[in-house]
């Protein structure tokens, strides 16, 4: 067996995780609590939710069906050539569970933190409770809401042509996510009361291990997503044979340096970069992780407007600028994060770039044959960003306790 040295896990990051093509392939994963009308408080068995996805037969859409660890069902699309494709995969196979699920007395919501229920772990394969245990013993106050309450839209573009374009996308993913937390702030409660934030569930993801949830460093990307996993804790050390060893007290970089009596395989790096939830994270693809929730209604919205700001070359440029101008020159720093999912669009700088972005956004969709998201997005920036709005703000709020 041979393992692993740094230039290993830089080769990895480089074929793998970097690996480059034309782009114009567009995937979506959208997280959703379920929850039952009748029982608003309770959570509802992963088996009870299974059973109807089963019933439900062959999703039309082609998407995969997981669970996360507090029974949030996730629907994740195939790669597909733009974002109207993806977006009517997974609103297809939204729609089509949705039904079963509502005969069955449940619903679907799309919000990003559970506005009522406690964190309740359903799921028990190893890989979550040594994750549960991990936050635990870190002092990971939000772990285990992160791990059972939060829900998410990701997604999911390609790395780009060659490396200057990975390069180009990578940076400007970074600098939109600030821009993407404001817009689509969807979690402003928790246990029925307002949080002070509009999106509350990026405050929960920060609130746990900044080693792994942080955005990486600037410049060359294969370069910044080594060494982040190189300086990361271990979460876990997998045996096949007996209990996985949590929270080692080291950090990958740690492991190769031979700080621990086995050492790490291919398959252990490929673990734990499963285990690293930065806003954007390198899997072969661009997975934007930091856009909240939302209703059905708006599902094509951040697929949209994401798609449109990387691929669309005049987009791109207007997006550049745009947020250049909002970070000062600098990439976003965790001052703008915070604000952006504190303040969301009343924040009069973050309002002013995501009105440009947007603008550019719907021009592009028109260039690329996307009328039809062309008019959703102009829809979503009329009710909302026109106004310095974002979906939070029609929650009905309890005053924060």
């Amino acid at each position: 067996m041979s393992y692993l040295t740094e230039s290993d896990v830089h080769d990895y990051i480089n074929g793998v995780c970097f690996k480059t093509g034309p782009p114009g392939r567009v995937g979506a994963e959208a997280e959703w609590l379920v929850t039952d009308p009748a029982r608003p408080g309770a959570p509802v068995p992963i088996r009870s939710v299974s059973a109807a996805v089963a019933q439900a037969g062959p999703l039309p859409g082609g998407s995969a069906v997981t669970y996360e660890p507090g029974g949030q069902l996730e629907l994740s699309s195939p790669p597909l050539p733009g974002p109207g494709a993806a977006h009517a995969a997974l609103a297809a196979d939204t729609d089509h569970i949705g039904r079963r699920l509502r005969a069955a007395g449940l619903r679907l919501e799309g919000v990003g933190l559970d506005p009522r229920r406690p964190p309740v772990r359903q799921l028990a394969q190893p890989r979550y409770a040594a994750m549960e245990r991990y936050f635990d013993s870190a002092g990971c106050a939000t772990g285990r809401l992160m791990m059972c309450s939060t829900a998410s839209l990701q997604v999911c573009l390609d790395i780009g042509a060659d490396a200057a374009d990975a390069a180009r996308r990578w940076r400007l993913a970074h600098r939109l996510g600030p821009v993407l937390v404001a817009a689509f702030a969807n979690s402003p409660v928790h246990r029925g009361r307002a949080t002070g934030w509009r999106s509350s569930r990026w405050a929960v993801w920060e609130g746990i291990d900044p080693s792994r949830t942080r955005a990486p460093g600037r410049g060359d990307p294969v370069a910044a997503w080594t060494a982040y996993a190189l300086r990361a804790r271990l979460m876990t050390i997998r045996a096949d044979d007996g209990p996985w060893e949590v929270d080692p007290g080291i950090a990958f970089g740690d492991w190769l340096a031979c700080r621990h009596r086995r050492r790490p395989t291919r398959d252990d790096l490929a673990y734990h970069l499963s285990t690293l939830f930065p806003p954007v994270r390198p899997r072969g693809w661009l997975e934007l992780r930091m856009i909240d929730a939302l209703p059905a209604r708006w599902l094509a919205v951040p697929i949209a407007v994401a798609a449109a700001l990387l691929d669309d070359p005049a987009a791109a440029d207007t997006a550049a600028e745009a947020t250049e101008r909002l970070g000062g020159g600098a990439d976003p720093g965790p001052g703008l994060w915070r604000r952006a999912a504190a303040r969301s669009l009343a924040d009069p700088d973050l309002a002013a770039c995501a009105r440009t972005c947007f603008a550019a956004a719907g021009a592009a969709l028109e260039r690329m044959g996307e009328a039809g998201l062309a008019g959703v997005v102009e829809d979503y920036r009329e009710c909302f960003v026109e106004r310095g709005r974002c979906p939070a703000d029609l929650h009905h709020l309890a005053p924060a306790a």
